[in-house]
């Protein structure tokens, strides 16, 4: 299938690992011109140059001004963007009834603040083109919050409101906007999470690995590869009819159709 895409510009959040660099490295393979970024920013470079026309670009979107600082940047690399694909680290694990106001604040700016600043830069070149991607990386805890993820839980689920209601405001636009929600993907946030359960749980990490893969039906972990190529097409010309969508890349994990 051709995906439509050659030579259509993306910035891909938080794409030097894991789920974000899956995604940009299938985009870039399509032929998009990609833009890479985050804290490393010569991995970011690094990765982009195995690519024709993507670029590298260090950022660290932490606050609301890093987020114009990026778009700046990519739209000077790669020029107005067509797609934008929404991503970043998640918050540190924790219940939800140790909450502290400060790390509520932080994961809501990081999770929601930060990618609703881009999504101001980014549409008005979108809807005037009438065509338009936007894609955000969430969890699929917005469908079924996950125990001790609670800051992780609660941004994802604000971003979540807030894309449905802007799918239905843009979608006579040309722009379309999705979620897609990755179930137990191999990634180092993973081995983060599984790491933070041996602890509170008192298990080795291989313990709490093993007992999490066979709760899929799938058996098994899902690959970053996998994701990405589900991401791209979420990004695609063919996917023109798709928007306000929640898509879930779990291998079944998750107890809801």
């Amino acid at each position: 299938m051709d995906l439509g895409i050659r030579d259509r510009t993306a910035l891909v959040c938080a794409s030097t690992s894991g789920l974000g660099l899956a995604t940009a490295q299938a985009l870039a393979a399509e032929g998009a011109r990609v833009v890479f970024t985050g804290r490393r920013g010569e991995l970011a470079a690094e990765h982009a140059a195995r690519f024709p026309g993507c670029a590298g670009v260090r950022s660290d979107l932490t606050s609301v001004s890093a987020a114009g600082e990026l778009y700046a940047a990519a739209v000077d690399a790669v020029g107005p963007l067509d797609i934008l694909v929404l991503n970043g680290p998640g918050p540190t694990p924790g219940p939800a009834a140790d909450l502290d106001p400060t790390e509520t604040e932080a994961a809501l700016r990081s999770l929601l603040l930060v990618h609703q600043a881009l999504l101001r830069l980014a549409l008005p070149h979108m809807r005037a083109r009438r065509w338009g991607r936007v894609l955000a990386i969430g969890s699929r805890s917005v469908v079924a919050p996950i125990p001790n993820l609670a800051l992780s839980n609660l941004g994802r689920a604000a971003l979540a409101g807030y894309l449905k209601t802007l799918a239905g405001e843009v979608a006579a636009d040309g722009v379309i906007v999705n979620m897609l929600l990755p179930g137990r993907m191999a990634t180092e946030r993973l081995r983060a999470v599984d790491a933070a359960d041996a602890v509170r749980t008192g298990q080795t990490v291989d313990e709490v690995t093993a007992r999490a893969a066979a709760a899929i039906p799938a058996g098994r972990d899902g690959e970053p590869a996998e994701f990405g190529s589900v991401a791209a097409f979420l990004c695609s010309a063919p996917a023109s009819y798709i928007t306000g969508v929640a898509l879930r890349c779990d291998g079944g994990i998750t107890p809801v159709l």
